[in-house]
């Protein structure tokens, strides 16, 4: 019961702060990364995805 209030509350402060979570997600792949014989599939959003297609120029034959 003590457990899952405190996960309760956990979520609560997350959900204030978007940016926290995102530290938390780093900090487990931190902990993870630790261990030499892990291997990590990181998944990027679709959109970070496309924004990056966008900004990378593409590569034109021929020319410079």
């Amino acid at each position: 019961m003590q457990a899952s209030e405190k996960l309760l509350q956990a979520a609560q402060v997350l959900a204030q702060s978007p940016q926290a979570m995102q530290l938390r997600y780093l900090q487990t792949l931190t902990n993870i990364a630790t261990d030499k014989t892990t291997t990590i599939v990181f998944l990027m959003p679709m959109d970070v995805t496309d924004l990056l297609a966008k900004l990378i120029p593409e590569k034109r034959s021929g020319g410079r």
